[in-house]
């Protein structure tokens, strides 16, 4: 969508923020591309922002914020199209220029929307794409609950799509994982499914047995799958909580370890060459929701490599910086949400603010140590 012309020109006095380094300076940008940087005060004329912050256009890996605007209330289920353009909205709107989309491939709730809104959600985003109609870059992040008896079927014709970046195995049956303690789940279900405490209670005994029938034949096909593939995908593990089930995801090929949940389940991915992904905001917040590890922790001890704004796009942004409160430079921070994660799903042409690079950038500004975003461009041309 041209939401405005190209930016051609000099972006003069601006903090920026480059993956090695933070100083103030100027950027010259020209046809959709970072052009060159240079330190300090810059003789040539041009945009002066006036100290506020040239950072790089985020990149997300895991967001269900979609679902969100498909199902704005318990049992409200709103048209595909809308959705996808709110959603985009709001992605461009937080500062993020490339979103991997969390499409979940089955789901512990049968009735769950879903299952119901994956097949349209995937062509809404591949239809709305076509048509040049989306502010942010979307790629496909398809989260498969293997637990799910339909999972191959629903997986495998998705598995060729030129827009899979992401797959990530998931097991969210109560009693392990992200679900060790049984009353934070109930609490969790009751509120964001409106599930009765009866209907948990229903639940319980229905999710153990499909797990137990399910989830390892489902998990050696997929993996076999994806190795399959010309270019094989990558994988990521989801809720890691033990040694043990870093080391599974390692046998299997994974090199994302997405959300651990234990300190111990950090350091083993650590010590097996994973990447460590934790929650935005669980930064924000200083705390996981479901009583698991708090990302500060992962980070004050250098265990977190990359964030995901997860269920709220604006916690990408903000918790990059409070990572500052745990010994991370700005750089280090911002990287976190830019270049690392475009590495890891194999972008090389985004993330960083350098030259050569496409011109996806936003200018921030704080306001009670909050980072205030003022515009977003994306190949030079603004979306937000």
């Amino acid at each position: 969508m041209n939401f405005s012309t190209s930016f051609d020109g000099v972006i003069r006095n601006a903090r920026i923020v480059t993956s090695e380094d933070e100083f103030t300076g100027s950027c010259r940008i020209a046809h959709g591309v970072i052009q060159d940087i240079e330190v300090g005060s810059s003789g040539l004329s041009g945009d002066d922002w006036h100290g506020d912050y040239l950072l790089p256009g985020m990149v997300e890996l895991h967001t269900d914020n979609l679902e969100k605007h498909l199902m704005p209330r318990p049992k409200v289920n709103w048209p595909v199209l809308p959705a996808i353009l709110a959603h985009d909205a709001q992605i461009a709107a937080a500062g993020i220029t490339t979103v991997l989309d969390a499409i979940s491939v089955g789901d512990i709730d049968p009735d769950s929307v879903r299952i119901k809104t994956m097949a349209s959600c995937i062509q809404g985003l591949r239809d709305a794409t076509q048509m040049q109609i989306l502010r942010a870059d979307h790629f496909l992040h398809m989260r498969l609950e293997l637990a799910e008896p339909d999972l191959l079927a629903m997986f495998e014709p998705y598995v060729h799509d030129d827009d899979l970046r992401l797959v990530s195995l998931m097991d969210h049956t109560p009693g392990q994982r992200q679900w060790t303690n049984l009353e934070h789940y109930r609490v969790y279900v009751t509120g964001k499914r409106g599930w009765s405490d009866k209907k948990v209670d229903q639940m319980l005994g229905l999710l153990i047995d499909r797990q137990q029938r399910h989830v390892m034949s489902n998990r050696a096909q997929i993996i076999r799958l994806c190795r399959q593939h010309g270019h094989p995908i990558p994988l990521a593990a989801h809720d890691d909580t033990t040694v043990e089930h870093v080391r599974e995801g390692v046998a299997d090929g994974v090199s994302i370890s997405e959300f651990p949940t234990t300190l111990q389940a950090a350091r083993a991915a650590r010590e097996q060459g994973l990447s460590i992904v934790m929650g935005a905001p669980n930064r924000v917040r200083n705390g996981s929701h479901s009583g698991n590890v708090s990302a500060s922790e992962l980070a004050r001890h250098d265990l977190l490599d990359v964030l995901s704004s997860d269920y709220v796009p604006g916690s990408l942004l903000h918790a990059a910086f409070l990572l500052q409160q745990d010994g991370y430079t700005l750089s280090k921070a911002m990287s976190t949400v830019s270049l690392r994660p475009a590495k890891l799903i194999g972008l090389t042409d985004r993330g960083d603010i350098a030259a050569g690079l496409r011109a996806d950038f936003m200018r921030v500004r704080m306001m009670q140590d909050i980072p205030v975003i003022l515009g977003v461009w994306k190949q030079g041309r603004q979306i937000a």
